[in-house]
C-alpha cells in the first residue's frame, strides 16, 4: 500500500510530506520511505497562523478561508511528494489551531475534502476528537506508532519526539499494548523559536543546530523559575501545547528580555532538557534507550544537554540509528494510524491519553473507498 502522511506541527515551519511504502507484517508494519519534504509556509501564511492562534481571537470567516487555504496546501504537498504515481491513500493530521487536553478538546484545520480533490484518494483526518470523546486528552497519539516501530528491545526504549512541544512513549521489554505509556513533557523547541524570532526581528525562525545555546550561558536563577510553572509537576496522562508554552510564557518571564541572544537560547535549551529529564528519571527506572526524533534531533546543544542530565544510564541516539528518518517520522506516524483507522483497528491508548477505552482514531474523506478497502482486506487478510 502507498500512503502519503502529513503533518504540521505547532513550530509552524511548514507542511511534512512522507511518502511511504506499508506492508502489513503480523501486528506490526514494515515501512519503507520513499521520498520525504517539508513544504515551507510564506512568512505571509505563517503570520496569518499566528494571529489565529491563542490567545488572538481570528473572526470565523478568517478560520474558515485558513483551513480552506491549508487544505489546498496540504493537497499541493501530496501532488509534490507523490510523484507520478497516486497514492493509496493519505492520512493527514491537519495544524493544530487549539489544543486543550485537560478540557478534552483538540481542533485541527487543513480541509481534508481540498485534499482529496487533489489527491484523488481517500484521505484520513480528524485524529484526535475520537480520543476527547472517549474521555481522553486527544494527545499524544503517536505512542501507538512508537510501540509498532521501535518495541521488541531488549530494554526499555524511550521515543522522544522534539517538535514545538516535546512527547515521550516508555515502550518495557516485550511490551503489551497496555503497557505502553506517553505524554508530553513540555516545551522543546516552542520556547526557542519564539525566542529567536523575537530578538532577531524574525530574520530567524530558531537556533540552527543549538549553534547559539552552546555560545551561551544558562541562567539559573530563571531556570528554576521557569521550571515551577505546574504543568511539570503533573504526572502522566498529560498533554500540552502552544496555549501554555507559547509566546505568552516567554511574556511571563521579563527576565529572559534582560539575556542575550546566546543566553537566553541556552537557557530555553536547559529549560526544555530539564524538563524532560525530570519526567524521565521519575517515570521509568534503570534507565533506557532514548531514540529522538523530530527538529530538535538536529540542535546539538539541546542534545548535550538532555545527556548531561540523563546522565549513563539513558543511552541518547538520534531516530536515523533506527531506521526511521528523524524529520519525518510524525508524517510516517500518521501514514501508519490511517491505516490503522482503514483496517477499524482501535488506535487509541487509555493508558497514554486518559481515555475510558482504546478510540478508533479518524475520519474518512472517502475516494473510491470500496476498492481501498478491498486492497487492505487483501493485504491484511482480515476476511
Amino acid at each position: 500500500m502507498r500512503a502519503v502522511g502529513l503533518m504540521s506541527g505547532t513550530s509552524l515551519d511548514g507542511i511534512d510530506a512522507a511518502c511511504l511504502e506499508i506492508r502489513p507484517r503480523g501486528e506490526g508494519y514494515a515501512i519503507e520511505l520513499l521520498h520525504f519534504l517539508t513544504v515551507p509556509f510564506s512568512e505571509a501564511v505563517r503570520e496569518r497562523l499566528r494571529a489565529a492562534l491563542p490567545p488572538h481571537a481570528p473572526a470565523l470567516g478568517e478560520i474558515a478561508a485558513l483551513d480552506a487555504s491549508l487544505g489546498a496546501a496540504f493537497g499541493e504537498a501530496v501532488r509534490r511528494v507523490a510523484g507520478d504515481v497516486a497514492p493509496d491513500y493519505v492520512a493527514s493530521h491537519g495544524l493544530t489551531l487549539f489544543h486543550d487536553g485537560a478540557a478534552g478538546a483538540s481542533w485541527q484545520i487543513g480541509d481534508p475534502f481540498a485534499i482529496r480533490e487533489r489527491a484523488e484518494a481517500t484521505v484520513a483526518y480528524d485524529f484526535r476528537r475520537a480520543d476527547c470523546a472517549a474521555g481522553g486528552q486527544g494527545a499524544p497519539l503517536v505512542p501507538y506508532v512508537d510501540a509498532l516501530l521501535f518495541g521488541g528491545a531488549e530494554r526499555a526504549t524511550v521515543a522522544l519526539n522534539l517538535g514545538g512541544i516535546a512527547n515521550v512513549t516508555v515502550i518495557p521489554p516485550g511490551a503489551r499494548r497496555d503497557d505502553v505509556r506517553g505524554w508530553d513533557t513540555g516545551p522543546a523547541n516552542m520556547l526557542l523559536d519564539a525566542f529567536v524570532r523575537a530578538r532577531t526581528g524574525g530574520t530567524e525562525a530558531f537556533d540552527a543546530g543549538g549553534a547559539y545555546a552552546r555560545r551561551g550561558d544558562v541562567d539559573a536563577a530563571l531556570l528554576e523559575l521557569m521550571l515551577a510553572d505546574p504543568y511539570f509537576t503533573l504526572s502522566p496522562p498529560k498533554s500540552t501545547g502552544r496555549e501554555r508554552f507559547g509566546a505568552s510564557f516567554l511574556y511571563a518571564h521579563p527576565a529572559l528580555q534582560a539575556l542575550s541572544l546566546e543566553d537566553g537560547c541556552a537557557t530555553l535549551a536547559a529549560l526544555s532538557a530539564e524538563s524532560i529529564a525530570r519526567d524521565l528519571r521519575r517515570e521509568v527506572r534503570g534507565g533506557a534507550r532514548v531514540v529522538v526524533s523530530g527538529g530538535g534531533a538536529r540542535n546539538a546543544a539541546l542534545l548535550d544537554a538532555l545527556r548531561e542530565r540523563l546522565g549513563r544510564e539513558f543511552e541518547i541516539v538520534t531516530s536515523d540509528e533506527a531506521g526511521v528518518d528523524p524529520d519525518a517520522k510524525e508524517a510516517v506516524a500518521f501514514a501508519l494510524l490511517g491505516y490503522e483507522l482503514l483496517r477499524g483497528r482501535p488506535a487509541g491508548l487509555p493508558a497514554v491519553t486518559g481515555a475510558r477505552r482504546p478510540a478508533l482514531l479518524g475520519s474518512l474523506a472517502p475516494f473510491e473507498l470500496p476498492k481501498l478497502l478491498e486492497r487492505v482486506r487483501v493485504e491484511t487478510g482480515e476476511r
